[in-house]
């Protein structure tokens, strides 16, 4: 016996309730039933989501911690990197306005000629005071020669080799240098010492100098051209029973950054040492 066919009239009901359920789902009516039925069934799909979630985690971790290593690494090279080039940039900054000042001071000497050079080493010893320069004997460098920086007197050349030079600074304590002091133009000797101070010393007791005055290169006894800049008067100590006053200076050139010099290269130094009588026995 074949089962019978679904009657129509049962079909029909079938779709009325399907279209009033869609209708009432449309209109919201079926909600809070909706949400009384779900309600026992989120917490536990937020659970499984949770668990799945950690799982997920726990999986791609390692590769992630990898990867966030090899990109800190890669930014902490190109950090590196760009430090790197500011300071270089820095450097080629600072050089350029060096050499732009050295520029302006030779334009403002146009009698003498000069020979740029680098200061590649500077003194160890506590008791001399000087630098060697890259430039030598096959650039034109002799003993004696002036050297200069944009500010003012460095000192002179001591020992050369064909492609290196050292240079004795005015601080240094045989450094002796003829200076005129402005204005009262009175004439005296810069000397150096083991502590890096320069002073100066035979000033005429009648010379009326004073802190602030400048203190210039006399051109006196051959060893520098004159009127070449080297500082300031700081202070004046005289004694009344003294043949001499003395006085401190401030040097223009900070010696501690010496980076680049010129060397008048046209300057040819006089030895008058010869000239000079020697004391007399017994005086």
């Amino acid at each position: 016996m074949k089962p019978s066919s679904p009657r129509p009239w049962q079909t029909a009901v079938l779709i009325l309730i399907v279209v009033g359920l869609l209708v009432l789902a449309l209109g919201g009516y079926l909600q809070p039933l909706s949400r009384t039925l779900l309600s026992p069934v989120l917490p536990a799909q937020n659970w499984l989501y949770s668990r799945y979630q950690a799982f997920q985690n726990l999986i791609t971790a390692p590769s992630d911690t990898a990867q966030m290593r090899q990109r800190n690494a890669e930014l902490e090279a190109e950090v590196a990197s760009l430090q790197t080039q500011i300071i270089s940039l820095q450097q080629q900054v600072t050089e350029v306005e060096i050499l732009s000042a050295l520029l302006d001071f030779a334009r403002a000497q146009p009698e003498n000629k000069y020979q740029a050079a680098a200061v590649i080493s500077r003194d160890p010893s506590p008791f001399m005071q000087y630098v060697i320069i890259n430039r030598g004997s096959d650039d034109g460098l002799r003993r004696g020669m002036p050297v200069v920086s944009d500010q003012g007197l460095v000192g002179r050349v001591s020992a050369v080799t064909a492609s290196a030079a050292r240079v004795q600074l005015i601080t240094d304590p045989g450094s002796t240098v003829n200076i005129r002091v402005q204005p009262d133009n009175a004439d005296a000797v810069l000397i150096g010492s083991v502590t890096s101070e320069i002073s100066l010393d035979m000033v005429p007791q009648d010379a009326e100098i004073q802190p602030g005055d400048l203190v210039l290169t006399s051109g006196l006894g051959g060893n520098y051209p004159p009127n070449i800049l080297i500082g300031q008067v700081t202070g004046v100590r005289e004694q009344a029973t003294a043949l001499f006053k003395t006085a401190s200076v401030q040097p223009v050139v900070d010696f501690s950054q010496l980076e680049i010099v010129l060397v008048i290269v046209n300057f040819n130094p006089i030895d008058i040492e010869p000239l000079i009588p020697e004391p007399t026995p017994g005086t």
